[in-house]
């Protein structure tokens, strides 16, 4: 197949939607497929395809919009014409791609990766949250079909009038990310002796990550457990004010390949707290790094942990019941749940991802309407021995 992937973000961005489409991108690849990316020119990233203009988010600049690009794709994609085109952004840009396709009989599936509405409530414009829905529910049912990263999110799209939604799920780079990485060095370099507990967060340092409840859970265990170390990988409007009203945590920025992954397995416990998420995959990558998780119960929680056994969930954005969870967690022997959430997580493979996402593209691009089930593809899948 010929494959058109259109995204404003990708890899060597450190956010969870490049993560993933670098990871799709490169699977697709490997299985034979011919493949190129619409992304914006000022993505340093070395890849065929076609750079585009753009604009940053204000106040936001690692977030950026592609310009609408609907006559120059229409162009590129007379000449050579793609089997399937796959939209990860619903900006401007991958709006203008949609349309593009249609105007040519292309199939274009479309990608759920961030709940744009749910950040609205978090930069003070709360009134714009049903003009959000709105605007991505016509993007979205002027696809083909939206794939989705979690059950919670197609329940929640199908309520608000989102139609043919399609689970895609994640997977996890076990070989990256292994308690293997664990460093005693960049341990003591944070001031944690053996037996120290120390506490890891990592994503955008941004209001949507619900960062009040992360600090406070931190703060918390310190008072309790005072050689308690806390650190905080990732960027974003936040870093600064953070770094500044709590200089005792560690802050070392965007860490990515072997570098973070030290960093994951060299922790004990990890934070979790957001309630925007999609999918999550800094769950994933810290359950393969030995990780306790403590999440709130939906989405790569809700999919993954089996609370008590191989990680900690509490009930959905309630704050009380979170931290109470967190200091009992930061009480307990965690030995036995970090190595469950390592072996639970090793069953999470991408091969087993890209392969149901090729098959599901397959099928889009011979024009049929309706993909294979999930339950169908779940069969296959196990009697070939990839699950």
């Amino acid at each position: 197949m010929k494959v058109t992937f259109v995204t404003d973000t990708y890899s060597p961005q450190a956010n969870g939607v490049a993560t993933t489409l670098e990871r799709l991108v490169k699977g697709l690849r490997e299985r034979g497929h011919d493949v190129d990316v619409v992304r914006p020119a000022v993505l340093a990233c070395d890849e065929e395809g076609l750079e585009v203009p753009s604009i940053g988010l204000p106040g936001y600049k690692e977030v950026r919009f592609g310009f609408p690009m609907k006559l120059v794709l229409q162009a590129r994609w007379y000449k050579r014409r793609p089997d399937v085109i796959y939209v990860a952004t619903e900006t401007p840009l991958g709006a203008s791609a949609i349309s593009a396709a249609r105007a040519l009989g292309i199939p274009a599936a479309s990608g759920f990766h961030t709940n744009f509405q749910q950040y609205m409530a978090h930069y003070q414009v709360p009134l714009l949250e049903k003009a959000a829905v709105r605007y991505l529910r016509h993007v979205h049912n002027r696809s083909t079909c939206t794939f989705v990263p979690s059950r919670d999110v197609i329940a929640d799209l199908d309520s608000r009038g989102f139609h043919n939604l399609e689970l895609l799920p994640k997977g996890v780079d076990t070989k990256l990310f292994s308690p293997k990485k664990r460093s005693q060095a960049l341990r003591q370099s944070w001031g944690a002796r053996e037996g120290t507990l120390v506490g890891l967060s990592v994503g955008r340092i941004a209001a949507e990550k619900n960062l009040p409840l992360l600090v406070k859970s931190f703060l918390e265990i310190q008072k309790r457990i005072p050689d308690f170390r806390g650190v905080f990988v990732g960027d974003g409007p936040k870093l600064e004010e953070l770094k500044r009203d709590y200089p005792q945590f560690v802050y070392p920025g965007v860490l990515r390949g072997e570098e973070l992954a030290e960093y994951y397995a060299s922790a004990d416990l990890f934070l979790f707290p957001s309630i925007t998420e999609t999918f999550g995959n800094v769950t994933m990558e810290a359950m393969a790094s030995g990780l306790a998780v403590v999440a709130y119960d939906y989405a790569a929680a809700r999919q993954h942990i089996k609370h008590g056994e191989n990680g900690f969930s509490a009930p959905f954005d309630d704050d009380e019941a979170y931290l109470d969870l967190v200091l009992s967690v930061a009480k307990r022997d965690l030995s036995e749940v970090r190595q469950a959430a390592r072996e639970s997580a090793r069953r999470v493979r991408w091969k087993k991802v890209i392969k149901r996402f090729e098959k599901q593209l397959e099928v889009l691009a011979s024009g049929e309407t309706i993909l294979p089930t999930p339950e169908s593809l779940e069969a296959e899948e196990l009697t070939n021995g990839l699950s």
